[in-house]
């Protein structure tokens, strides 16, 4: 015990150096933590970003493409799915719900979704967690619209406000559907997933503000009011793609294979929870870089420790000198600066787990509003346990370098007045 004793007071004699030292140490271990902790926290909301959904289908194409189109609204189908096949879908006996989606207008760059009622009690996020309301109430009316809370940030709408949908999905559009205005009916609360960037009406209104185009623009001379066309018949002939639950999982891939095997369209079904995989595996790059620059951070922290201690051993040369003639050994000067290390190593690993625990738990609800992403603040996962044991072992190994140099030291060498 008389070395760890030793090594605490040479610490509490050189307290401010040895502060700044675990400050260097516990901030780069709360970084390194804390990109383990988002990254592990963007992986998790990646993938609850559409939860309780067995299948998404759509028209045939790569299992990205319908995942990208579908649930975060980038890119496009590549086809429309008939409205017969999706009855067909619908009436399988495997199939408890299906939501159909219906994509291809926007709003000051957000897009637009054409759907049912019933998206909003279907559509789960985040493990399962449904949709809620910030504001006002799922649309009524033919021309009412739910609108996201991004959406609703970001150009300043409430319950009530007018929203002109344009024909396309570009950021600015020259063609618009001025002559049936939207009213915002309903604000969703924030989810952190792209619903929150999106603009919601019925299947009905989709039609309704296409009756009078063809070929993507206005037909010349067959302008209709919204007045009127209240009065029509608007059954949707396609839609884009649809949600789908089944009744067992065990029935997922026998329907898969139906749906992909359909004879009267070519038709795609994917898995979500598998393309949210692939598609994770395909920006996992900088996760990576994350976490190498986090590591690298965590070596230059180590390095000032050796440096601050190899710096230190010529004001100790006569403390060193004064231990070795009251009979300390080279081994008890070695085992000295190895414990000084390993004490700075691990003050700094555990002072840098409570700032992370302490900044997270004061942060989270900051990081869920503004990113969507759900950090957990459990305890420290297996894999934590061993970046922390990992980081003070590697404090031990940084700390034998001074002190193999203090162990050189003779006390003829320390006991000389220099000039």
């Amino acid at each position: 015990m008389i070395i760890p004793r030793l090594a605490l007071q040479s610490l509490r004699n050189r307290s401010l150096t040895a502060v700044l030292t675990v400050l260097g140490i516990a901030i780069s271990v709360m970084l390194l933590l804390g990109v383990e902790k988002v990254r592990t926290g963007a992986r998790q909301s990646f993938a609850d970003t559409i939860s309780g959904t067995d299948l998404i289908v759509g028209a045939r194409s790569g299992s990205l493409q319908l995942l990208l189109y579908s649930v975060f609204r980038i890119g496009n189908a590549t086809n429309n799915v008939t409205w017969k096949s999706y009855q067909d879908i619908a009436e399988q006996p495997d199939v408890d719900w299906i939501v159909p989606i219906s994509l291809g207008d926007s709003h000051r760059g957000f897009r637009v979704l054409g759907t049912t009622p019933e998206y909003f009690a279907r559509y789960k996020y985040r493990r399962g967690q449904p949709l809620a309301f910030a504001a006002g109430a799922q649309f009524n009316d033919l021309f009412d619209v739910v609108i996201g809370a991004d959406v609703a940030t970001a150009l300043g709408y409430k319950v009530g406000d007018r929203v002109v949908v344009a024909h396309g999905v570009g950021s600015v559009s020259f063609v618009e559907h001025e002559d049936k205005p939207f009213r915002v009916s309903g604000i969703l609360a924030k989810t952190g997933t792209p619903v929150d960037k999106t603009l919601h009406v019925s299947l009905e209104a989709i039609e309704a503000i296409h009756v009078d185009w063809q070929n993507g623009m206005p037909a010349p001379g067959e302008s209709v009011s919204a007045d009127d066309v209240r009065k029509m018949q608007l059954a949707p002939k396609a839609i884009t793609a649809a949600f789908v639950g089944l009744k067992s999982k065990l029935a997922t891939f026998r329907m898969q294979r139906a749906i992909n095997d359909y004879s009267e369209e070519p038709l795609s079904a994917i898995i979500p929870g598998a393309a949210l995989q692939e598609l994770w595996g395909l920006v996992s790059t900088a996760e990576t870089a994350l976490s190498i620059i986090s590591a690298m951070v965590v070596a230059t922290a180590l390095l000032g420790m050796v440096t601050t201690i190899l710096t230190s051993l010529n004001e100790r040369r006569r403390e060193m000198a004064i231990l070795r003639s009251v009979g300390a050994r080279p081994t008890t000067i070695l085992g000295l600066l190895v414990v000084e290390g390993t004490l700075l190593t691990l003050a700094g690993v555990i002072l840098g787990t409570l700032l992370l625990y302490i900044s997270l738990y004061a942060l989270r609800p900051v990081i869920d509003r503004a990113y969507g992403l759900d950090v957990n603040i459990g305890l420290p996962s297996t894999s934590d346990l061993t970046i922390l044991a990992a980081i003070v072992l590697a404090g031990v190994v940084a700390s034998v370098l001074p002190a193999l140099r203090a162990y050189r030291l003779s006390v003829a060498d320390g006991m000389m007045i220099r000039t």
